[in-house]
């Protein structure tokens, strides 16, 4: 009676071996049979990082997409796969200093400028953010915790000039002339690292920090950008 039990254990030890297994088994590690695809819901906060964008905060919120497109490569520490991606954010926000600025403008036929008020500029941006180009390198771990690293390009569309710039100073013609605007268009170079904690083979949480720069690329006529922001990401993933 003792030796079946023993050997029913040693039975149910090896059924139950690959079990947990196949439980810890992550798609990314079994990229060499089978390159996945990735779709998720995603929920950005960050703020600016130079000291004239201290007081700048981001909130977002969209979708990302990807495709492994490699069998995992190398060996050691550095071994994974390659993978394109996408995100969009419709729902994005940037919170910004409110501050005072004037408008002047040349009188025709004279040499005389004229400047508004002073008015406040800044305050809650709204916009939607595309980045069509994201270039990610997973690292191939066994079992449910897998880092990557990654660099990307995107593009931001604001409902106002952004960022705000100007000043109250009459005699500045440059900064508060019809000149002095920027875009509703800015650039988002970008790149980071996170990691996928998988639940389950075919579900992930997924974390990253991001460093961001926006730029329009001078589309406008000033171009103050955002040289630095840090951006954080959580969000959850279906693998196919």
């Amino acid at each position: 009676m003792k030796i079946s039990l023993i050997a029913l254990c040693f039975v149910l030890a090896a059924i139950a071996a690959p079990a947990q297994q196949a439980v810890l088994t992550n798609p990314l590690d079994a990229a060499s049979s089978r390159q996945p695809w990735e779709v998720g819901a995603i929920f950005q906060g960050g703020v600016g990082v130079t000291d004239d964008r201290s007081g700048f905060r981001f909130l977002q919120a969209g979708v990302h997409a990807g495709r492994v497109l490699t069998d995992n490569l190398g060996s050691g520490p550095l071994r994974g796969n390659f993978e394109y991606a996408v995100e969009l954010f419709p729902y994005w926000e940037s919170f910004t200093p409110v501050f005072p600025r004037v408008s002047c403008t040349q009188v025709p036929g004279t040499a005389i400028v004229s400047c508004s008020k002073p008015y406040n500029v800044g305050g809650t941006f709204h916009g939607v953010t595309v980045t069509p180009i994201i270039l990610r390198w997973n690292f191939a771990r066994h079992g449910r915790f897998t880092p990557w690293a990654q660099a990307a390009g995107g593009l931001l569309w604001t409902n106002h000039k952004y960022p705000s710039y100007g000043n109250t100073d009459v005699t500045n013609y440059t900064e508060n002339g019809p000149n002095g605007e920027t875009s509703v268009w800015n650039f988002t170079p970008q790149g980071g690292v996170g990691f996928h904690y998988f639940l389950r083979p075919d579900r992930s949480i997924d974390f990253s920090a991001n460093g961001e720069h926006i730029s329009s690329a001078s589309l406008g006529d000033r171009n103050p950008g955002v040289n630095a922001s840090l951006q954080f990401t959580v969000g959850y993933s279906w693998w196919k």
